[in-house]
């Protein structure tokens, strides 16, 4: 599919569709993505970043290895 032919079949995805609520956010989505407005995080996003941020001081985290060892013990138990 082309270029074009995406374009067409994701216009007429959207006219078919219902929901204001998914509307708004395929509208934001364009709107960040052509850069007409800045996205704005809600207050609970940016609470969620400032904990992430200090889990990751705190080294609260797994790593990629310690993961893969927890998935690991974990399929054994099975």
């Amino acid at each position: 599919m082309n270029t074009s032919d995406l374009k067409i079949d994701l216009i007429s995805r959207i006219t078919q569709l219902k929901e204001a609520r998914l509307i708004e956010e395929i509208q934001k989505l364009l709107d960040f993505k052509l850069d007409k407005n800045k996205y704005t995080l809600s207050s609970s996003q940016r609470d969620r970043i400032s904990e992430a941020k200090e889990e990751y001081k705190n080294a609260g985290y797994l790593t990629e290895e310690k993961a893969n060892q927890d998935i690991e013990e974990w399929l054994k138990e099975k």
